[in-house]
């Protein structure tokens, strides 16, 4: 693990481990402050873990901390992650999950209202700040979040249908503890998370990109230097009104890329004319950059 960290430029490593210390803040203020004292359960292997939780303690005479348990429910994934994903994003994912599930345990569960709705919503929007950040950071909350990225990595796509499936899940088991009424109230806030989540981690948010350029040397060159992306060059363009020779680049970025894609484009070629598309779908494996 020393030589791993040794090869991270120190920058990076600060920058990640200040994630992860953020995160794991957010996540025990999730939890503790509105998810538990308003019996709201979350997504993945944290609800997982409140389950097993609340289940110890109805049917037996101790009770299992959540960090507790939501520790050890993330082992495997930990082994997942370092044999498919990378050992760099092993090591921080490991950091993130530890503190979290320390600060679970020293942070005291806190009743700052009682009314359901307000906790599942912001239960919800706090942890999914966390998450969001995280991930846009190169590491994770474990759980489901490194299962995703194994199988998005290995063949580009989402496995949006098994988040669903494990979360529904965690639903139905709200209702038989507490009733319907906080079950809805937990799918609320499973939606609210993964909402925040998609608005911060912007590295999932495809983008295609139309360049028409006079100096496609100078802007491939220029984008290739900032971005590891490919481009695709269609010469033999003209413009309808001057008739002038064109090139037209196209190439597709995340939405997190947008700023440097920008300085690159300032750089090489001011004039040219650049079309962007949102939410683009891709077929195929796609260069998921900071893993």
């Amino acid at each position: 693990m020393k030589n791993i960290l040794g090869a991270i430029p120190k920058n990076e490593y600060t920058t990640k481990l200040s994630v992860s210390v953020c995160y794991a803040v957010l996540a025990s203020i999730a939890l503790n402050f509105f998810w538990q004292p308003g019996h709201i359960y979350s997504s993945g292997l944290t609800g997982l873990a409140q389950i097993l939780s609340t289940l110890i303690s109805k049917t037996s005479l101790f009770t299992v901390p959540v960090s507790a348990i939501l520790f050890v429910l993330n082992v495997p994934m930990f082994c997942l992650a370092w044999k498919k994903i990378s050992k760099k994003f092993t090591v921080f994912t490991i950091i993130s999950v530890t503190l979290a599930s320390i600060f679970m345990q020293i942070v005291p569960e806190t009743v700052l209202t009682p009314d359901p709705i307000i906790c599942a919503i912001f239960g919800g929007a706090i942890n999914g700040l966390g998450t969001g950040f995280a991930l846009r950071s190169g590491i994770s909350s474990g759980g489901l979040d490194i299962i995703s990225i194994t199988i998005r990595r290995a063949t580009g796509k989402s496995i949006g249908s098994i988040a669903i499936l494990f979360n529904a899940f965690i639903i139905f088991a709200a209702a038989l503890l507490f009733g319907w009424k906080y079950a809805f109230y937990s799918a609320l806030s499973i939606f609210i998370s993964g909402k925040v989540t998609d608005v911060v981690y912007t590295k999932q948010q495809k983008m295609q990109v139309m360049i028409i350029t006079k100096k496609p040397e100078e802007v491939v060159s220029c984008v290739q230097d900032r971005l590891r992306r490919g481009i695709t060059i269609i010469h033999g363009a003209e413009g309808a009104f001057s008739h002038d020779g064109q090139t037209v680049l196209l190439t597709v970025i995340t939405r997190y890329e947008m700023h440097d894609l920008e300085d690159a484009m300032k750089a090489s070629d001011k004039e040219a004319f650049v079309s962007i598309s949102d939410n683009v779908k891709i077929l195929g494996n796609f260069y998921d950059p900071g893993m």
